[in-house]
């Protein structure tokens, strides 16, 4: 397969390892024909960052999709998460090899908590190990608050290198944002287009019918100009690749402020409440 699509840009994490600043989210696409089909066309769009989970349930499809696409496994960041009910640490190590098998790789590209929960310092432990035995090249946490960051921040322990939260205009989350800043830590925003409810926002359609660029585009510029990480999602080809072409424009101040400004609410848990669970 060839592509001679720019690629994404790239961030330098805290450890060094570079990751696209765009990711392709897989989060509902299910199914092996359906997977191949879209992987296919997020890479010769140019994605080379793909974001799962365990949770997704679609380890397998993805890993088949990578196999019958012929993508180098070399050629693609791979990020996963261990859910809540296999924290701790022996659990952790066994979720971990699931999710390997499943995609087909020896290694994660970036390997996350995926929410905050029970024995949260076991399990970072346990990451900890698979990165220094060079199975992980960088170890993260999912929808962890100030406080939830603090217990490993202020530990003896490795910090978290990447922070994956909800964040799109309405919630930016400024104040975790800025935490995660001061700390070393990168922030990528899942949902990055607010479950689609940025396309109601009459301030996003203004500034990008003056920029002449999609909601999207000028969404993911937003984030993109705030250092922060975007995991867009969507399994329709045209969608995909206008959703990384973002490069060639730039947001001054104003708009920026204004986006920054939308107000709204959080659309997913609370991880103030589904970390109690």
């Amino acid at each position: 397969m060839h592509s001679s699509v720019t690629f994404p840009e790239m961030m330098t994490l805290g450890n060094s390892i570079r990751i696209p600043v765009i990711g392709f989210g897989t989060y509902k696409i299910g199914g092996i024909a359906e997977m191949t089909r879209v992987v296919k066309s997020a890479y010769e769009a140019g994605y080379r960052h793909l974001d799962t989970a365990s949770f997704y349930k679609n380890e397998k499809a993805i890993g088949r999709a990578l196999k019958n696409n012929h993508i180098p496994r070399e050629q693609m960041f791979i990020t996963s998460k261990v859910w809540i009910s296999d924290m701790g640490y022996d659990k952790t190590l066994k979720s971990f090899e699931k999710s390997c098998r499943d995609l087909g790789t020896s290694y994660m590209d970036l390997y996350l908590i995926h929410w905050p929960g029970e024995d949260v310092m076991g399990t970072w432990m346990a990451l900890e190990r698979l990165y220094a035995e060079g199975r992980i090249r960088a170890i993260g946490v999912s929808n962890f608050t100030v406080s939830d960051l603090k217990v490993i921040v202020e530990s003896n322990h490795i910090k978290p290198l990447i922070n994956q939260i909800e964040l799109h205009p309405g919630y930016p989350q400024l104040e975790l944002q800025s935490y995660c800043r001061r700390h070393l830590i990168a922030v990528a925003a899942s949902a990055p287009l607010g479950r689609g409810e940025v396309f109601d926002s009459e301030v996003c359609r203004q500034i990008a019918d003056a920029a002449g660029k999609s909601i999207s585009q000028v969404v993911l510029r937003w984030q993109y100009q705030l250092g922060v990480i975007s995991l867009p999602k969507s399994a329709d080809p045209l969608r995909l690749a206008q959703n990384i072409d973002i490069f060639d424009f730039s947001l001054d101040r104003e708009q920026m402020d204004a986006i920054s400004s939308i107000t709204g609410n959080r659309l997913f848990k609370d991880p103030e409440i589904q970390n109690r669970i």
